[in-house]
Formats: C-alpha cells, sequence, structure tokens
C-alpha cells in the first residue's frame, strides 16, 4: 500500500513517545495485535515525555487504493439493499457483515484479479468498518484491554482507559466536529433514536452491547463529545478475583454460601471500586434451578450459560417524552415473573428501595448495588433521603460487602464485610471483615452475630456442617485457582457440576480429572 494516508475522518497523530533517540523505539512498554472483520493491526504502547501514549498502527491507504475503496463502497451500496429493521436489529448485523463481505471479495476479485489475500483482507476489513461502524474507533472498541473509549472534540486526541496503564492519549485524532456529529448519528439511528440541536444528549448502546454517551455542543462547551463505556467479553470471576488478592478465600466462600442459601447481599462501595464486578462474580454460585431476573440500566451482568437468567435493561423516552421503561416498571414487573433472585443494577431511588426491601421479605433473594464507603455509610444511605428505607427494615440484607479502590496503587479490594442488626429506629453494622491497607490484606474483625444463625434457622444446618461446607468450598476454589479455570462458562461448569452431584464433583477433583468435570 502506497504511505499517504487518507483515512476519512480520523488523523493518527505523531506521539513524542513514539520514536525516541536516533530512530529506536526505547519507549516501547507492550505491543500487542488486533484482529477484526480479518482486518489486523497491532497496538504500541509507549512511554515518552508527555507520559504514556497508545499507538494505534493502521496499514496507510494511499490516493489510489483509496479512489478504488470508495468506487467499491458505491457499488456495494446499489447492489446490496439493506431494511431499516435490519439495521436497527443487532442480531442481523452479523448477517449483513457477511453479506458485505462477500460481495465486496467478489468485487476486489473482478477488479484486482491480483491482489494480495492479505492486502485484501484488510481492504475488506476496513470498508466494514467504514460502512457498518465508527471506522478505526472499531479497534479501539475491540482492545479488550480498554475499559473507556472517549472523543472529547476534534481539537484533542482521543483518549482510552487502559487496564494497566489508566488514562491515556491515543494517536487518534477526528479530524472535523462534523464526524463526531456523524458518528453519533449512526449510533442513534441504530437505537431509533435521533440527537439533534435540540435534544443534545444521547444515551444509548453499539451492536456489541457496549453504552455510547454523546452530547453535542454548546451543551459540551469544548465541543461533541462521545463516550463509550466498553461492555465486558470476558468477566472476571471469582477465581480471577482471588488471584489478584481483590477477595479473599475466606470471604468468597461465605459470599458461595450466602448465595447457595438465598441470602440477600448488598454490594457498596465509591464509583468504580469493582461493585459489579464482585456482584458479577458471585451470580454463578446461584443453582441452576433459581430462576434469575436482573434489572439494570446498562447491561454490564455477564452469568454462565447454565444458569436460567432473564436480563432487563431500562429504556429513555423518545423525544416525544413517550415509551420510558424505568427501573422501577421493570423491577414491579420482575416480581410477576415468578423470580428466585433479583438483581437490581443499582439501587438510587425510594421507590426502587422500598420494592426491593418488600421483595426480601416476601421470600425473594435479592442483590443490589449501591454507593457508599463503608458499611456505616450504606446504612446512612439507605436510611437517609433519597433512599429512606425504614431501619427496622435493614434486617433483611444478611450481609453487605463494601469495596474500595486505591487509586495510587491501581488496585481494588473488599474494603469490608458486615451484617445489619436492625431495631425500630437504628440501624447498626457488625463489622465480620476489615481491610488492613498498610499490609494489603484482610483481617477478621468480630463474629458473626446473625448470619449462620439465619442461615441455620432456614436450613438446620448446625455449625459443624457449615464448617465443613466451607471447608468444601475452598477446596473446589483452590482446585481452579491452581489449574487457571478462570473463564467464565468453564467456571459456570464446575458450578454446576456442583449443585447436580456434589460428592461426585469432590471426587473427580481429588483425582485431577479436568476433562472429566468440564465435559460435564
Amino acid at each position: 500500500m502506497e504511505n499517504n494516508n487518507t483515512n476519512k475522518g480520523i488523523n493518527r497523530i505523531a506521539s513524542k513517545g513514539d520514536i525516541i533517540e536516533k530512530g529506536t523505539k526505547q519507549g516501547l512498554i507492550e505491543r500487542y495485535d488486533i484482529e477484526l472483520d480479518k482486518a489486523k493491526v497491532f497496538i504500541e504502547i509507549l512511554r515518552g515525555v508527555e507520559g504514556v501514549t497508545y499507538n494505534l498502527h493502521v496499514p496507510e491507504i494511499g490516493i489510489a487504493t483509496a479512489s478504488l475503496l470508495s468506487e467499491i463502497r458505491n457499488e456495494l451500496v446499489s447492489v446490496t439493499t439493506i431494511s431499516m429493521g435490519e439495521m436497527i436489529d443487532p442480531a442481523s448485523l452479523g448477517v449483513i457483515k457477511k453479506r458485505f463481505m462477500k460481495e465486496a471479495v467478489s468485487l476486489f476479485k473482478e477488479k484486482i484479479p491480483t491482489i494480495d489475500p492479505e492486502m485484501q483482507e484488510f481492504l475488506v476489513g476496513k470498508l466494514m468498518q467504514d460502512m457498518l461502524g465508527l471506522g478505526e474507533i472499531e479497534f479501539l472498541v475491540n482492545d479488550p484491554n480498554l475499559e473507556e473509549v472517549v472523543i472529547q472534540s476534534a481539537k484533542e486526541p482521543i483518549r482510552v482507559y487502559h487496564k494497566r496503564y489508566g488514562w491515556v492519549k491515543t494517536n487518534l485524532r477526528i479530524a472535523k466536529e462534523e464526524e463526531i456529529i456523524n458518528y453519533s448519528n449512526i449510533i442513534a439511528r441504530r437505537v431509533g433514536r435521533q440527537i439533534t440541536v435540540l435534544t443534545p444528549l444521547l444515551d444509548a448502546h453499539l451492536v456489541s452491547g457496549d453504552r455510547v454517551n454523546s452530547i453535542l455542543f454548546p451543551i459540551s462547551t469544548k465541543g461533541n463529545t462521545i463516550t463509550i463505556r466498553k461492555f465486558a467479553r470476558d468477566p472476571y470471576t471469582i477465581v480471577d478475583l482471588i488471584s489478584n488478592k481483590t477477595i479473599t478465600m475466606d470471604i468468597a466462600t461465605l459470599l458461595w454460601l450466602a448465595i447457595e442459601y438465598e441470602m440477600n447481599v448488598l454490594i457498596s462501595g465509591g464509583t468504580a471500586s469493582g461493585k459489579t464486578v464482585i456482584l458479577n462474580a458471585c451470580m454463578p454460585f446461584i443453582p441452576p434451578n433459581h430462576r434469575i431476573v436482573s434489572v439494570e440500566d446498562t447491561r454490564e451482568l455477564m452469568l454462565p450459560d447454565f444458569l436460567y437468567w432473564t436480563p432487563l435493561v431500562t429504556r429513555t423516552p423518545n423525544p416525544e417524552g413517550k415509551g420510558e421503561v424505568s427501573m422501577l416498571d421493570l423491577l414491579v414487573n420482575s416480581l410477576r415473573m415468578r423470580p428466585d433472585r433479583i438483581i437490581l443494577g443499582e439501587m438510587r431511588r425510594k421507590e426502587e428501595a422500598m420494592v426491593l426491601f418488600e421483595a426480601m421479605h416476601t421470600g425473594h433473594s435479592v442483590y443490589a448495588t449501591l454507593h457508599a464507603d463503608s458499611a456505616t455509610e450504606t446504612i446512612n444511605r439507605l436510611t437517609n433521603p433519597p433512599l429512606s428505607v425504614p431501619p427496622n427494615l435493614l434486617k433483611a440484607v444478611n450481609l453487605n460487602v463494601v469495596m474500595f479502590r486505591d487509586r495510587r496503587r491501581g488496585i481494588r479490594r473488599v474494603f469490608q464485610v458486615a451484617e445489619f442488626t436492625a431495631g425500630k429506629d437504628k440501624a447498626d453494622a457488625n463489622i465480620i471483615f476489615r481491610y488492613v491497607p498498610e499490609k494489603d490484606t484482610m483481617v477478621k474483625h468480630a463474629e458473626s452475630s446473625r448470619f449462620f444463625e439465619d442461615i441455620s434457622r432456614n436450613t438446620g444446618m448446625p455449625q459443624s456442617e457449615f464448617n465443613k461446607n466451607l471447608e468444601e468450598k475452598k477446596f473446589i476454589l483452590s482446585w481452579l485457582i491452581k489449574k487457571g479455570i478462570r473463564d467464565l462458562n468453564s467456571f459456570g461448569k464446575v458450578m454446576n457440576f456442583y449443585y447436580i452431584n456434589k460428592e461426585e464433583l469432590i471426587e473427580k477433583i481429588r483425582k485431577d480429572d479436568v476433562n472429566g468435570i468440564l465435559r460435564s
């Protein structure tokens, strides 16, 4: 390909950390490849005078090649028809892409019979991204190492939040403000919405499930902005969280026990402290014969295939103010779906809290997240406006797990595990485990005053059986960590096996029969 960048809408800008001293890449921290629609590119993470930068390297396209792509693009549009129903149906995107790619390959073979297969794959992939996606931004969206992609304006480089390096600049910049508006319109049309001067705010989802927020100028005073929060393709499991010290084995097994025996769990913490990560990691502990209904503003939960799960998401009103489906609507409706377990993405309003606590008191097992930095603060948030839950209802919460994020060290940890003791006018927190920052470890703070008693009342299990049960769980989790069985569906298979035949599972683990367990 000619060395002449003509990529529409996006400019790749040189990073000062790109080449350091005599053309050698002394600032290179990491390099990895990304493949999307058979188009291959590579990423370099560099450390230079401006800190860490994220550089996307895409083969550059010359004038002649760009002209050919434009010609093929026009022909594809004329020979391939797509209905509006297909455009707004996420399930149809894969079919549309296959149709376009098949036609594009035929056109390339017709116009350039001698084209190199690797070059053809890249050009076909580029066509797919430009025609059906967001151009080179699609590579960022499909980088599993990124959590957020932010277009601030056409005046600034695109920024990303990398799992290992935090917020970093990229070598990409949108050429014009009009291009950002165009991307926003593409996203809006796919979900049957619109974004205009009169309705300058858009909250939507890409077909991949990633959440998109777009705000137009002058509401965003620097320029038009787009924020993409990525949906986890490979979520953390409890095996990952024990391995990276986010949670301890003792707390993980305690949560497993709580979820197995239908206790109610609240997970609280600050922004980006890992509340949803912990919630998601604990859900495979639910038995497979229990119906689960989840209610979220944004689809973030990913549960293994073996679970009986109905995920629900809210919907914002259209420009005429119609069609809204609120979290309260879904929460009330979920109670009519005969759920055994209800998961609420985040508790924000009094009505939601009251319905949720009513569900706890009518025998449903409930899991939810809440913004609060400690167990005591969780009680204060629950019992004061805007939630205003009567203190005596808090005894329905069996465990409160508080998450903590240490921004200086870039780590997330369980900060406290507590249970609530509630009277008529006041509720208190009994902290069972607490985090010691200087040692980066969890310690036992106090004995449980009611958790085991609550389970015993429902199951008739004595304390000796609790201890045996917890040891069995530790044995299973330790083996999973040792064998590196950590992906969601493999972990789910082990949990499914546990509930079908626990004794056989333990026997297979003793025999180290990995294949026998994962084939189950």
